[in-house]
């Protein structure tokens, strides 16, 4: 794994209209983004985004959540998002039953305060056969 971190906010869809709010979600991504990542350099490697949204009622759709996190972290954890090579995105309702000892440790506040949230995790690409 290379990076870490949390989002404690409900996501902001690609597709919103407000492009403001967007914009504003970006900043807020980047902003976290750095704060995980310190002064480290962009890679120029292939990688894996890995998403979690905790959601609660009437979540976003978790296809629409991708393209503006992975746009806020151009520059400060890859070079250009052409480097992430795999997107593995899941949604899970907050009211879910989750073994809490095999979460990372960063997401419990947010489940303890009921807070939607998406974790988020970039790691190394693996050869394609991990996969089939």
């Amino acid at each position: 794994m290379l990076l870490e971190f949390l989002l404690p906010r409900r996501p902001i869809s690609h597709q919103s209209k407000d492009a403001a709010k967007r914009q504003r979600w970006k900043d807020f991504v980047a902003a976290e983004a750095r704060k995980a990542w310190g002064s480290e350099p962009a890679i120029a490697l292939p990688c894996q985004l890995t998403l979690v949204y905790f959601c609660a009622e009437l979540p976003a759709d978790i296809d629409n959540i991708i393209k503006p996190i992975q746009d806020a972290l151009v520059g400060i954890v890859y070079v250009d998002d052409s480097y992430v090579t795999d997107v593995d995105s899941h949604r899970r309702p907050l009211a879910g039953t989750f073994n809490i000892a095999r979460l990372p440790p960063l997401v419990l506040p947010a489940f303890a305060a009921a807070q939607e949230c998406v974790y988020v995790r970039i790691s190394n690409a693996q050869p394609i056969e991990n996969y089939l």
